[in-house]
């Protein structure tokens, strides 16, 4: 007997966008798209009809905005929620502002490219639904195709030479789906003199620097976007900038971080095994990795690489998970040294590299 397919409603005020997201989607033998609406007066009708697994929602609409909606339906009847928002800086706080009201994801309205983007835009847009139907929803909180995959090999260049010794401490943690507010409420406990840190959250590009901002205003610690070459400094979070990889690397004894394109590794970029992997190899046992919430299995590879070379690591546990796949893939491997509830995950961090 097949699975019920994963039902989605589609609410944007373009018409353009709602045939080419229901095109998408519709594809996935996984997913089924059961309406469109062009405003949430609309969408409220149809959710009266059907309530869907999914709903995609744009943020800027005639009549309600999305944010208006957003805080409707968790208030009245929380349904997971992907955000569908144009690639536009101005829009990012608003967007981070639907994350906090208890949508699951961000992604990016699908744009007319070349066939590799558009290849790469359905696989993220397909997971990040995926995921949504996953997820556990809290009220005003916050079986898959296998799609082909490459490994961080091909990101990653081979080791080259022997390294100064080292005992400065570096930090690297994973996320998806659920790590916003997850990664806001590790990052706000750590004190200034916290290890550097470097960070995977499966975002767009441009909402990753708007999310950096907006917790370096709330933490005690500095958190900015990562750049090319940044030094990773005690007391400073670098966010590895969307769809962009971000990798680990030593010159002598200073550990820094490298930006890089490429191809999907994991059906994400940036992706969390090409950031635990390259952890693994520049950083060893003076590494701690942190895997949090999130769907799929990036990131399980990696971290297994990084307690092979001495790193000691650590898993969200799944009761604080919005979704369990992320940990629950790294535990099966024998990958994690450490199961935790959220809350728990900076102190043992602190202990680690204290």
């Amino acid at each position: 007997m097949s699975l019920r397919k994963i039902r989605v409603l589609i609410v944007d005020d373009s018409a353009v966008v709602r045939q080419s997201l229901s095109d998408v989607l519709s594809a996935d033998p996984q997913i089924e798209v059961i309406g469109t609406a062009g405003d949430p007066f609309v969408a409220a009708e149809r959710i009266r009809e059907q309530i869907p697994d999914v709903i995609t929602l744009d943020i800027e609409m005639p009549r309600m905005d999305g944010l208006t909606f957003l805080q409707q339906i968790m208030s009245q009847h929380p349904i997971p929620v992907v955000i569908c928002s144009s690639l536009a800086e101005e829009g990012a706080q608003s967007t981070l502002r639907a994350l906090e009201l208890g949508a699951v994801d961000i992604i990016a309205k699908p744009r007319f490219g070349t066939k590799q983007f558009l290849e790469d835009s359905r696989i993220v847009l397909c997971e990040a639904v995926k995921a949504a139907a996953a997820s556990r929803m809290q009220s005003l909180l916050p079986t898959r195709t296998v799609q082909p995959k490459l490994t961080a090999d091909a990101i990653l260049h081979a080791a080259t030479g022997a390294m100064l010794e080292t005992t400065e401490k570096v930090v690297v943690i994973g996320a998806s789906t659920g790590g916003t507010e997850a990664l806001k409420t590790l990052l706000e406990t750590l004190p200034p003199d916290t290890p550097g840190i470097a960070i995977v959250q499966h975002m767009p590009e441009l909402f990753t620097r708007a999310f950096a901002n907006r917790l370096d205003s709330l933490c005690h610690i500095t958190v900015k976007e990562a750049e090319p070459n940044d030094t990773m400094l005690r007391g400073r979070a670098l966010i590895a900038p969307g769809n962009h990889h971000m990798l680990l690397r030593r010159s002598g004894a200073r550990y820094y971080v490298d930006i890089k394109e490429g191809p999907l590794v994991c059906r994400h970029r940036p992706s969390v095994d090409v950031l635990f992997r390259s952890a693994a190899r520049y950083a060893g046992k003076n590494a701690v990795g942190v895997i949090l919430t999130g769907m799929g299995d990036d990131g399980a590879r990696g971290m297994l690489e990084m307690k092979q070379a001495g790193a000691s690591t650590i898993a969200q546990d799944e009761a604080t998970s919005v979704v369990f796949g992320m940990p629950k893939e790294a535990i099966k491997l024998g990958a994690v040294d450490k199961v935790l509830p959220l809350e728990a995950v900076a102190g043992a961090i602190l202990g680690l590299t204290g």
